[in-house]
């Protein structure tokens, strides 16, 4: 049997597979102007925003409805449970109807610390948040949110007191997020600014992850496949 190339493999595994981490490519991140939602709470760790036994599943949707299950119902929360028959907890911030439809999340420091679990920035991604504003994310957390298209912002403490003030004062509060221009701005004009590294600010403009890096590449990994068959015709043969 002739064994197949790496990029013959890395093609297959990408086209024509279930792609069970993959359901969609990853969303581009250039401006949006939403409605924020409050969480009052530092060191919210991983297993808050997807507990553990929303696991099981390795697609990247689905998840949002068990987002922050456990502060969210009044009940526990298991994989195939109607959540529409579920008994919300109306002091939950998210269950507030001022903040529904919210796609940015404001938060305290040390976000997403815990596991190194993916499906956190899953769960925040399929609720419907773009973004996440707080002084200080946990460091595998804030790594996987650009590997999925969620933008982590870092503010000062005094900023995200600011804004959780003014979130909180005012119903409907929006922000404009504007990437290009890493800039977080309030409606009434108050600019600050986050810092992000070209990759990672690259890749989230032009929806890129990982993958879609590489496949930017594939006219010329396909180029060397050939070239090394041609080299070493011996690592093709039939064994």
């Amino acid at each position: 049997m002739q064994p197949e190339t790496c990029f013959k493999r890395f093609q297959a595994a990408y086209s024509n597979s279930p792609k069970p981490h993959r359901d969609t490519t990853m969303k581009s991140f250039t401006q949006i102007t939403a409605i924020v939602a409050p969480l009052d709470r530092s060191n919210v760790d991983t297993d808050a925003i997807i507990p553990k036994q929303f696991l099981k599943s390795i697609k990247r949707s689905g998840f949002g409805v068990n987002c922050f299950d456990e502060w969210r119902y009044l009940d526990h929360g298991e994989p195939g449970m109607d959540n529409s028959r579920r008994p919300l907890n109306p002091e939950f911030s998210l269950n507030q109807p001022r903040y529904q439809g919210a796609q940015i999340l404001l938060t305290r420091k040390n976000f997403g610390c815990g596991s190194s679990r993916e499906h956190a920035p899953w769960a925040l991604d399929d609720y419907g948040f773009r973004a996440v504003i707080a002084p200080s994310f946990a460091d595998i957390f804030f790594n996987n949110c650009y590997k999925n298209g969620l933008l982590p912002i870092v503010l000062s403490e005094e900023q995200v007191e600011q804004l959780f003030q003014e979130t909180y004062a005012n119903e409907g509060y929006r922000l404009t997020i504007d990437l290009a221009q890493q800039t977080v701005t309030t409606p009434s004009g108050a600019a600050f600014h986050f810092d992000i590294t070209e990759h990672r600010k690259h890749c989230l403009l032009n929806g890129l992850d990982e993958i879609g890096l590489t496949l930017q590449h594939a006219d010329e990994i396909k180029h060397f496949e050939q070239q090394r068959q041609a080299s070493q015709p011996w690592l093709f043969h039939n064994t």
